[in-house]
């Protein structure tokens, strides 16, 4: 069976009775039973993320937590690093420069790697940068309060969710106008802007919203226009009919269908 993707906006409380984000990671890794690996490539502190998910992941019940540090691609392809990665139950991507974890480990053997264990059931998590990497079309940057081509910039990421854009600190760093913009320019992938201390949890074409935020979906696959103006390549993007959806916890969204469901407990109460 597939795995799970756990995939966080970025701030999750790592404050004991107000950390259910990742305490659901370990659980679903195999509790005491788990075997993490913490990967803070993005980090430029790499030692201290390492220590401090350690620290919380231990609190939480995990049986064993190992850090792996991959700080080049030479790092990344050897054979300690697969087998890192082969042994573990759940494997966690920090935050910080989505852009080293995609250079460092992307098309790697420890890519391949993580892949493989994903489709044998392994779970995969990340937050801030490491969620904004899991999708095909990578945010990079951009902060213009606008909707337009400038406004935000883009890289291919490393596929853990195809057809998808994943923003990340959303609402609290208000990246609205950096999501439409993204998505008017890849109207093929849907829209994902998660809040902190908020994550989607994927499970085959389902995700459910886990935390204290929102996510925000936006999906432009039915918009009736999508254009720039000719004189003004770089201006503007005109955006019609583009659906947004706003879910909070225990809300589900069907990503095949690009389509709300009812609450978890809804369907449960039937």
């Amino acid at each position: 069976m597939p795995g799970m993707l756990l995939v966080i906006g970025g701030a999750e409380s790592h404050d004991a009775g107000d950390d259910e984000i990742l305490e659901r990671f370990v659980l679903l890794a195999g509790g005491a039973d788990a075997h993490l690996v913490v990967i803070a490539t993005a980090s430029l502190s790499p030692a201290d993320r390492e220590k401090e998910y350690a620290e919380v992941f231990h609190r939480l019940g995990a049986g064993r937590v190992t850090p792996l540090r991959l700080e080049s691609r030479e790092d990344a392809n050897s054979d300690l690093a697969v087998a890192a990665i082969e042994r573990a139950t759940g494997v966690f991507f920090t935050g910080g420069d989505q852009l080293r974890i995609t250079t460092v480990v992307g098309g790697s053997r420890v890519d391949s790697a993580l892949h493989a264990r994903l489709a044998e059931g392994m779970i995969l998590a990340g937050t801030s940068a490491g969620a904004t990497m899991m999708s095909s079309t990578m945010i990079l940057g951009g902060s213009l309060a606008s909707v337009s081509t400038t406004s935000v910039h883009t890289g291919p990421g490393m596929e853990f969710l195809p057809s998808v854009l994943i923003d990340m600190h959303f609402a609290e760093r208000g990246r609205l106008n950096r999501l439409l913009s993204a998505v008017a320019m890849f109207p093929h992938e849907l829209g994902l802007g998660i809040d902190e201390n908020t994550a989607i949890l994927v499970e085959g074409d389902v995700f459910e919203v886990l935390g204290r935020g929102t996510v925000t979906v936006i999906d432009a696959g039915k918009a009736i226009d999508i254009s720039c103006s000719s004189a003004e390549p770089d201006g503007p993007i005109a955006l019609w009919g583009a659906q947004l959806h706003v879910l909070p916890a225990g809300h589900r969204f069907n990503l095949t269908d690009r389509a709300p469901m009812r609450r978890a407990e809804e369907d449960h109460a039937d």
